[in-house]
């Protein structure tokens, strides 16, 4: 079984103690990939020299997280397109809009959302969309590029199924991690119905761990108790789960084999 996590932050200070055991424990439980989704500039130095430490394993993108966008972004965007030239990233990510945490910057948040969108376009590379409470304004945005290629994925999907249907029509995936497999989390009311053609896995580690381990950190070795959940709710083979999500990760990532 290979897989790919699509959506983990372990180069922060959460993993500095045992990096390199959960490395090789998630490796050995198939895990073969690891995609480092970008916050800030603070957090820079640190994603880089993760992902100096093995280039076949890990691989990153470029971006704002909303929850870092303030009245001036300029610096930021600056360093978001000097890690698209600099570096082979895959995705530009993680941006979009996050209206849970902080209202303030939302005109901000919009435009900085779009300036990335448009760079993703320029770049020709997919978009890793972070979404809380934001649903409407994300997907209004997006229809405005449907004519563009703009292509990409829902990190940490929580909807419901009409917005998990919207998201597919616009040729998007969904991010699917730990919440799949909480009690109320909602996604195994309907998920069977959306093909597996339009799914990711990720663990978003160190947070969200799935359960058994819901309240303490997640990492990307966790990722095995998402397949297990997929498999249940689908009907098939573990195999099968990861065979169609990992293919799915390679092409929207245009990562090698």
């Amino acid at each position: 079984m290979k897989l790919i996590d699509t959506h983990t932050h372990l180069y922060l200070k959460e993993f500095d103690s045992d990096f390199d055991q959960v490395v090789r424990k998630s490796n050995e439980l198939g895990i073969k990939k690891f995609i480092f989704p970008s916050i800030h500039s603070k957090y820079n130095e640190r994603m880089i020299n993760t992902y100096n430490k093995d280039r076949s394993l890990f691989n990153i993108m470029a971006g704002l997280h909303p929850s870092y966008v303030s009245k001036n972004n300029d610096k930021e965007i600056d360093l978001v397109i000097k890690n698209l030239k600099i570096y082979d990233c895959v995705a530009v990510g993680e941006i979009g809009i996050d209206l849970f945490w902080e209202k303030k910057f939302f005109d901000q948040q919009i435009l900085v959302f779009e300036k990335q969108i448009q760079l993703a376009l320029d770049y020709n590379l997919p978009i890793v969309i972070h979404c809380r409470e934001a649903f409407d304004h994300i997907y209004q945005i997006l229809k405005k590029y449907s004519q563009n290629n703009l292509r990409g994925v829902f990190h940490c999907f929580t909807g419901n199924e009409d917005q998990a249907n919207k998201i597919c029509d616009l040729n998007f995936k969904l991010g699917i991690g730990g919440v799949v497999t909480f009690k109320n989390g909602g996604l195994d009311k309907f998920l069977k119905k959306i093909n597996l053609n339009n799914i990711l896995l990720e663990t978003d580690s160190p947070y969200l761990a799935p359960v058994p381990f819901r309240g303490k950190r997640n990492d990307s070795s966790y990722l095995v108790y998402i397949v297990d959940k997929l498999s249940e709710i689908y009907g098939v083979e573990n195999n099968k789960i990861a065979s169609i999500t990992t293919n799915n990760a390679l092409e929207l990532f245009n990562l090698d084999n």
